[in-house]
């Protein structure tokens, strides 16, 4: 009977081993995207495939609404609560790792060397992030507004001078066939301001910040450059080349579809449906004025919580996100630039020859990321005020030397943002 006895506590704790060897861990992981149901449905089946092809993790989704997701995440820092994988816009990601919500990735950079840079989210020369897809903008037109207006047709390697951008939207006001020469989307009054409008001028030779340093927006904001850029984008307004900050957001959505526009400066994500609607759209490269050609880069990305106590499966489940099958999947899906030029050949609009590869090619040739510092976030804001108020018919000089007043005492106010 004792024999037994410890035959029988051995066969239980040698089962109880057993289980505790194939114990299934939970990771958490928070979304941006409820109320999206394209892409609900694609995270939902990476996840459940992920799932279904180890047994040492099991990722739980949890989807905000994008508007509040910020916030959110905020909150549950603050609560020490947070998911063990968080998706972020990438350029509030330096911002969130400065703040302590996030740790390096366990994953060597070498890893994702095919990814394209925007999706790359390092900061203090680590990599925080990574992300499945980015984002590119493009100057919509007709090939017949073109042709009738008699326009050169800009390229990647000759993309068209301030003179040449100038005179094509003086051209088609002067057409009378349009409301306005070019849609801006001043009515999107959030991030779109940054991402899309920095780029302008940052190829005047100006900035949000000075990028050597970060400890200063003086000389970047309201240097020459930056003058020059805000009486030329003032100017935009004024001459009625664009409508302004009172946008209807109607019009912005289809104005350029239903010719309302001569041209648009639109993102990939609106391609598809564009193309669908004007058989001869053509997506032409950001103009030069001066300093180069620059759009903006860096979109949602994959990271783990600096509170993860698991960030070595949290880890694997963004390696078997980020393949190539999936990115390819997303892109179809929504429209947007697949990370890796192997999983672009995969899709439908960005392999080669493709309706969108143009779009690959100028994230690749023009995109730069918005400025990567933990002030970004304020930085971001202040220049979303500044371009309304400019175009508003604000003074360009005062406007500028006071949001540089602004970002300055950020950046005071929080010791430099040096790293904790």
């Amino acid at each position: 009977m004792k024999l037994f006895n410890v035959t029988a506590g051995a066969v239980i704790a040698a089962t109880g081993l057993c289980n505790a060897a194939f114990a299934t861990t939970t990771l958490s992981i928070w979304y941006h995207g409820a109320g999206n149901k394209v892409e609900s449905k694609i995270i939902n089946q990476i996840i459940d495939d992920f799932n279904a092809s180890q047994s040492d993790w099991k990722v739980a989704l949890e989807s905000f609404p994008q508007n509040s997701y910020n916030d959110s995440v905020t909150a549950a820092a603050l609560a020490g609560k947070l998911p063990d994988i968080l998706d972020m816009d990438g350029p509030i990601m330096p911002n969130w790792a400065w703040s302590g919500y996030l740790q390096p990735l366990p994953i060597p950079e070498d890893h994702f060397k095919n990814f394209l840079p925007g999706t790359k989210g390092i900061y203090d020369g680590k990599l925080y992030s990574i992300g499945l897809w980015d984002a590119a903008v493009a100057l919509y037109a007709r090939k017949s507004t073109l042709k009738e207006l008699g326009l050169r047709t800009p390229t990647l390697d000759k993309p068209w001078t301030k003179d040449e951008f100038d005179h094509a939207l003086q051209a088609a006001k002067s057409s009378a066939k349009f409301d306005y020469a070019i849609d801006l989307g001043m009515s999107d009054k959030s991030e779109w301001y940054t991402y899309a409008f920095l780029p302008f001028l940052q190829s005047f030779g100006g900035g949000l910040v000075d990028r050597k340093t970060y400890d200063t927006a003086e000389g970047a904001l309201n240097g020459d450059a930056a003058i020059a850029w805000g009486n030329w984008w003032q100017s935009l307004f004024k001459d009625k080349l664009a409508p302004g900050t009172s946008q209807d957001p109607a019009d912005h959505e289809n104005g350029f579809i239903d010719g309302k526009y001569a041209f648009s400066w639109n993102g990939n994500w609106n391609a598809v449906k564009t193309m669908a609607k004007v058989d001869d759209v053509e997506f032409l490269p950001a103009p030069d004025f001066g300093d180069g050609p620059t759009i903006g880069a860096a979109s949602w990305q994959f990271g783990i919580s600096a509170s993860s106590q698991h960030p070595d499966g949290a880890a694997d489940f963004i390696k078997f996100a980020t393949q190539d099958k999936y990115l390819a999947e997303f892109s179809n899906a929504i429209g947007l630039i697949p990370a890796t030029a192997s999983a672009a050949q995969m899709t439908d609009n960005y392999k080669d020859g493709g309706a969108l590869s143009v779009f690959f090619n100028l994230s690749k040739a023009q995109a730069k990321k918005r400025p990567v510092t933990p002030g970004y976030v304020v930085e971001s804001k202040v220049f979303q005020k500044a371009a309304a108020d400019i175009a508003d018919g604000a003074g360009v000089t005062d406007t500028l030397d006071a949001s540089v007043d602004q970002i300055d005492a950020d950046i005071k106010r929080n010791d430099g943002y040096k790293k904790n």
